[in-house]
C-alpha cells in the first residue's frame, strides 16, 4: 500500500491498495474550508475506507519538500504518532510540481505526454514542463516562483477585493461582464515554455504595484467587491473592476493559447495539472489549440490533488523498476467515503427527521420540474473541487429565475454562473464547439449552442459559455436516470448541477453535513441514499 499526503493547504490524504484508490481532503471531514495542515483526519479515513491499518502502509509519498524547520519536526511528530518511530523508512518527499505534473499524466491513459503544472508557487517553482514516456519523467522547462502565471492572477484576485488562492473563479467569471481594455503584456510574458514576470515582485507587493497600474483604489477593494457580491455591477469603480478582470481572463488566456502553440510543436497529447487549470476558460483555449483528444486536465488539480500526485508517482516508479507499469486512465472520481443506506437510514431515525423511501429518478426529477431545488446525495464523496452528482445541489436550468434563488440561499455572488450536468449522448446537440470525447469532470467551459441557450438560460453564462459534466451510465448510473427522466418530462437532458455547500463551507461528506446544509440553506427536498427528506 501506498499513502500519498499533503501537508499544507487543502491538505489530503489517498491511498493506493493495488488498483483500488481512496481519496479524501481534510476540509471534508473537520468542516475547514481549504484547510491548511497536517490531515490526521483524512489519513485515518482512507485506512478505514481500505479496511487497513497503519502497518499495511509500505510507502508514504509527501508531497512537497519541507524547507522550514519548524514544519519538518512538525511533520515528523505528526507521522511518527500515526506509524511509529520507524516511520522515517517509508518516507518518500515527491517535489511539488512534480507531484502536480505526475497527478495529470498517470490518470490521462497516456504512454507518452507532455506533463504540464501551472500554479502560484510551490518548492521555489510556479510552473514545470515534462517529457514523459513509458512511465518516466523529465524535467525540460520551468519557472520560478517569481516568475509566476498563478500569482499574477492571485494579485489580481486581490486588487479586486476577493481571496487570493481562493477566489480566482470569481474573477474569471466576473470578467464575462465587460470587455478587456488592459494591455497587460507589460506585467507579464510568455518566455519559451515559461514565463517572465516583468514587475519582478509577487505578492502584496505585486498587488500594490497593479494597484498603481490601474488606477484602482486598493483601499476601498474590500467594499467594490461586496457591492458587487450583490448584483451592483454598473457604477464607475465596478466597471473598472470587471475591465481589470476582463483584461487579466483574457491576458491568462493569450499567454495559455502562446503556451500551447509552444507544447504543439512536440507533437504530444498534454496532461495538465496545477491551480491555474482551475481556470475553465483558459483551458477551453488550450483546447482549441491541441484539440480535444490531446488535453487531459487533472480533476483534482489544484493543491487538494497533490497527495494523490504522490503516491501515483510513486507507485508508479516501483512498477518500472519491476517492468509492470502501464499507461492507465482516471474514470471517475467518487473516491471518499460513502456512508450507505443502512448508515443513513440509521442517522435518520436518531435525529428524529421524517422520511420516506422513494424511487430516486422518478422522484428527483418530479421535484425539478415543480421547480424545487434537491439536495442530492449518494454514495462515495467526490475527490476534487467538483461535486459530480454524489453531492450536488440540483435544480431545474429551465428557469432562469431559479440562479437568484440558489445565490441568496446558498450565499453566492450573483455574478457567478451555475453548470450543468448533461446526458453523455446529449453533449454534441448542447455544445456548439465540442469535437471530441464529452467532459465528464466540469475541466472545461464550451461554447453552448442556440438551441440549449435557449432550453436551459440558468446553467449559461452571461458570454454564451457553460461549463458541462457529461454524464455516463457506466459511470454514476443513479445520476444518469436521474436526468433521463427529467429528459422525460421536459424535453431537455440536462439538470442545474451545484456543489452541496453553503458558499465559503466545504461541500458535505456525511449525512450530518447534508442535513445540517439542507436546513440551512432552505431547500426544498434532500434526497439521501434513496430516502426523501421535505421540508
Amino acid at each position: 500500500m501506498i499513502l500519498g499526503i499533503h501537508d499544507g493547504h487543502d491538505a489530503g490524504a489517498v491511498l493506493i491498495d493495488g488498483e483500488k484508490i481512496f481519496a479524501v481532503n481534510e476540509e471534508r471531514l473537520n468542516r475547514v474550508k481549504k484547510y491548511r495542515g497536517f490531515p490526521k483526519l483524512s489519513v485515518k479515513k482512507v485506512l478505514k475506507m481500505a479496511n487497513a491499518s497503519p502497518e499495511d502502509v509500505e510507502i508514504i509519498a509527501v508531497a512537497g519538500i519541507f524547507r522550514k524547520l519548524s514544519r519538518l519536526r512538525e511533520l515528523e511528530a505528526n507521522l511518527k504518532g500515526l506509524f511509529g518511530r520507524d516511520f522515517k523508512r517509508k518516507v518518500l518527499f515527491v517535489e511539488h510540481h512534480l507531484a502536480h505534473s505526475a497527478s495529470a499524466y498517470y490518470t490521462s491513459g497516456w504512454r507518452d505526454a507532455l506533463a504540464v503544472s501551472i500554479d502560484a508557487a510551490g518548492d521555489g517553482l510556479s510552473s514545470s514542463v515534462y517529457v514523459a514516456r513509458d512511465g518516466e519523467m523529465v524535467r525540460i522547462a520551468q519557472s520560478t516562483y517569481v516568475d509566476s502565471l498563478g500569482d499574477f492572477y492571485a494579485s489580481v484576485t486581490e486588487l479586486l477585493g476577493f481571496r487570493p488562492m481562493r477566489h480566482e473563479g470569481k474573477v474569471m467569471s466576473l470578467a464575462a461582464y465587460g470587455k478587456p481594455t488592459y494591455d497587460l503584456s507589460a506585467i507579464i510574458e510568455l518566455n519559451g515554455l515559461g514565463f517572465d514576470n516583468h514587475l519582478g515582485v509577487i505578492g502584496v507587493e505585486a498587488t500594490r504595484r497593479l494597484a498603481e497600474f490601474f488606477g484602482y483604489p486598493l483601499s476601498r477593494a474590500g467594499e467594490i467587491a461586496d457591492q458587487m457580491k450583490h448584483g451592483k455591477l454598473d457604477d464607475e469603480l465596478q466597471k473598472k473592476a470587471i475591465e481589470i478582470a476582463a483584461s487579466a481572463q483574457k491576458h491568462l488566456e493569450k499567454l495559455v493559447e502562446e503556451l500551447g502553440l509552444e507544447l504543439k510543436g512536440h507533437s504530444l497529447p498534454v496532461a495538465y495539472a496545477g491551480g491555474v487549470a482551475q481556470n475553465v476558460k483558459a483551458n477551453a483555449v488550450l483546447r482549441g489549440v491541441l484539440g480535444d483528444e490531446n488535453l487531459w486536465v487533472f480533476p483534482a488539480m489544484d493543491d487538494g490533488g497533490l497527495a494523490f500526485g504522490a503516491a501515483v508517482f510513486v507507485k508508479a516508479q516501483m512498477e518500472r523498476l519491476d517492468g509492470r507499469w502501464r499507461p492507465s486512465k482516471l474514470e471517475h472520481v467518487y473516491l471518499g467515503p460513502a456512508y450507505g443506506k443502512e448508515g443513513v437510514e440509521e442517522f435518520l431515525r436518531s435525529e428524529e427527521v421524517e422520511y420516506e423511501e422513494v424511487d430516486v429518478p422518478s422522484f428527483v426529477a418530479d421535484a425539478l420540474a415543480e421547480g424545487k431545488p434537491v439536495g442530492f446525495f449518494q454514495g462515495a464523496i467526490e475527490f476534487g473541487p467538483r461535486a459530480l452528482g454524489n453531492r450536488s445541489i440540483l435544480a431545474d436550468p429551465r428557469d432562469d429565475g431559479v440562479k437568484e434563488r440558489l445565490n441568496i440561499t446558498l450565499k453566492r455572488d450573483v455574478f457567478q454562473p451555475f453548470a450543468p450536468s448533461m446526458l453523455w449522448e446529449r453533449a454534441k446537440k448542447y455544445l456548439e464547439d465540442l469535437d471530441g470525447r464529452p467532459n465528464e469532470f466540469m475541466t472545461m467551459s464550451y461554447t453552448a449552442s442556440e438551441s440549449f441557450r435557449g432550453e436551459a438560460p440558468a446553467v449559461v453564462h452571461v458570454d454564451g459559455t457553460t461549463r458541462p459534466q457529461a454524464v455516463r451510465w457506466e459511470v454514476n448510473p443513479t445520476y444518469y436516470e436521474i436526468i433521463k427522466a427529467f429528459e422525460r418530462k421536459s424535453d431537455l437532458g440536462a439538470v442545474l448541477n451545484t456543489s452541496f455547500n453553503m458558499h465559503g463551507e466545504p461541500i458535505v461528506c456525511s449525512p450530518a453535513d447534508a442535513l445540517k446544509t439542507f436546513k440551512k440553506a432552505g431547500l426544498d427536498v434532500l434526497v439521501i441514499e434513496g430516502f426523501a427528506v421535505t421540508r
